[in-house]
């Protein structure tokens, strides 16, 4: 099972990059894991925030696969519960789809990738830095991963 993360700006905080590294460990059984990493446009008078998204827009693009299954993280998206998230995971991957998830910068997603998105996806109507998300992704994916495989793991 194959799952593609794509996102915008590296993570900075030490306790995230060090939950990150955790998850990614327990994730190793279930999935294959590909993290792209994007360079993110620095807001200026010449780089107003829509001409960032635009930019980060064009980078997350020409990382979809034309075949991929594209999930992108926005806060108006919809909500799923955990065995809603592993059935959309697991359906794709029976039919030989990556998943691709695409968490957009600290400016937030350009139209034209929520226009690509076979869904938009969102964690809770709260809002939630760029940096923290990823590691909630992480951790719904390795949860994904146990729901799957029916191996016990707390999903209420």
């Amino acid at each position: 099972m194959r799952i593609k993360i794509i996102q915008i700006g590296k993570t900075k905080d030490e306790y995230l990059k060090n939950g990150n590294n955790e998850y990614l460990k327990r994730i190793s059984p279930f999935f294959k894991i590909e993290i792209i990493t994007l360079n993110d446009v620095k807001k200026s008078k010449t780089y107003p925030i829509e001409r960032c998204k635009k930019e980060e827009s064009f980078q997350i693009l020409s990382s979809v696969d034309e075949g991929d299954f594209v999930i992108c993280l926005d806060e108006k998206g919809k909500e799923k519960n955990s065995i809603e998230f592993s059935e959309i995971i697991k359906k794709n991957n029976d039919i030989g789809r990556t998943i691709c998830f695409i968490i957009g910068g600290a400016f937030g997603i350009d139209k034209s990738i929520l226009e690509r998105a076979d869904l938009v996806l969102s964690f809770s109507k709260m809002t939630f830095t760029h940096q923290m998300i990823r590691l909630f992704l992480l951790e719904q994916i390795y949860r994904a991963g146990c729901i799957i495989r029916g191996k016990e793991y707390h999903i209420a």
